[in-house]
């Protein structure tokens, strides 16, 4: 059988590539930012490291966003944006532990 190709997508905070799931992406449609924990919303996509609080920042201080959207953001909405994706980073790892994947019985 062929392997599945790993989705590869890069954090505009550390600019590394990485395997897309470790990423969160925020996605503009249609003038609306907002944070799309499922991956799959409407509009552009930009990626963020999940759990890194340096991504967050880094991205913040280079204007990362405002780059690649293209327009300029709020910082009110900026930081709405960084709540929302740290308020997620704190429910991830317990969504991982004990999913039972992986273990032979």
């Amino acid at each position: 059988m062929k392997e599945r190709k790993v989705p590869m997508r890069k954090c505009v905070g550390c600019m590394q590539s990485k395997e897309k799931q470790t990423l969160t992406r925020i996605a503009l449609y249609e003038g609306q930012i907002c944070v799309d924990p499922s991956g799959r919303a409407k509009g552009r996509g930009v990626y963020l490291c999940k759990n890194s609080p340096d991504c967050l920042e880094k991205a913040d201080k280079r204007r990362a966003l405002e780059r690649a959207f293209s327009m300029t953001i709020a910082p009110e909405v900026k930081q709405e944006i960084f709540a929302r994706i740290a308020e997620l980073d704190d429910l991830e790892p317990a969504s991982d532990e004990g999913s039972g994947k992986g273990q032979d019985a």
